[in-house]
């Protein structure tokens, strides 16, 4: 009877101990599965990675000066101007003569501007309130924050698993048949490594992209007279240089003749042949009348 009742006994703690065994080893494997979603939710909660950026279109008085104050903005806030474009196109255009020499010309032209710039992420909000009183009204305005916890979050367990690979690959935990494979891993962790670093960037300074304008402007300035057509001499001036012209060009027509003497000299002599010929021989020359026809 003693030897049933500790064979029962015996029984019943082996079943014990193997349940007790059995949930350890269930704890123990729901503890390694959860670790990650621990960590995960721990950061998430404790470092948002909030990325805020601001685009503002207004219009202004005088964009140059407004560029000059939304850079002095920027200092004060202790923030940095990545860009600042600044551009005029004429519309229309017009000359008006005055005189020969001169004409007024008329220019109808606006004026743009962009700007971005990197103000830090806390004082966004004061930034853009004190740009928004620098314009005569706001066309646009618009803050958008963006979320990137997760996408930190995971470029950072990225790189844990590959710094845990590359380290037991240099202990010779673990072989990789193919060399190449370590440098792709490197390369690969260089990359989330970045990533992170971009992230962190963004998160701490906040992109404003900022677009203003001002009214058309009307421009006068008087400016020389490229037209050539106008710069025409007087009329006694062209006549003294028409005469001046006529006795230069009679001379150039004497000079031609002095240099043809020797023809005048034979057309001159041939000349006096035939008048010497005619005179000796004038039955030659007389003239005989029509011929009459005998039928």
């Amino acid at each position: 009877m003693k030897i049933k009742i500790l064979f029962a006994l015996l029984c019943a703690a082996v079943t014990l101990y193997s349940c007790r065994n059995n949930g350890e080893y269930n704890t123990l494997d729901n503890t390694s599965s959860d670790t990650a979603l621990v960590a995960a939710d721990s950061v998430y909660s404790a470092n948002q990675k909030l990325i805020k950026t601001a685009d503002l279109n207004f219009k202004v008085k005088d964009v140059r000066k407004v560029g000059e104050e939304v850079t002095g903005l920027t200092r004060h806030y202790k923030g940095m101007v990545m860009n600042h474009h600044l551009r005029s196109e004429v519309e229309r255009l017009k000359d008006v003569e005055l005189d020969n020499d001169s004409v007024m010309r008329v220019s109808l032209f606006n004026t743009h501007a962009d700007m971005t710039v990197k103000v830090p992420a806390e004082h966004l909000t004061a930034f853009v309130a004190a740009v928004n009183h620098l314009g005569v009204y706001t066309t646009l305005s618009d803050m958008d924050i963006e979320d990137n916890t997760l996408s930190y979050l995971e470029s950072q367990l990225r790189m844990d698993s590959r710094k845990e690979l590359v380290k037991q690959q240099k202990q010779g935990t673990i072989k990789l048949k193919n060399p190449q494979d370590v440098l792709i891993f490197k390369d690969a962790l260089v990359d989330e490594q970045i990533n992170t670093k971009r992230i962190d960037a963004a998160v701490k300074y906040s992109t404003v992209s900022l677009s203003f304008f001002e009214n058309n402007t009307i421009l006068k300035e008087r400016i020389p007279n490229t037209n050539p057509a106008v710069y025409n001499t007087g009329f006694g001036l062209r006549f003294k240089q028409a005469v001046v012209n006529g006795m230069h060009l009679f001379a150039e027509v004497f000079i031609a003749l002095a240099n043809l003497w020797v023809f005048v000299l034979m057309a001159v002599a041939m000349w006096m042949i035939y008048k010497y010929y005619r005179r000796k021989h004038p039955a030659l020359f007389a003239d005989k009348g029509p011929v009459k026809r005998v039928v």
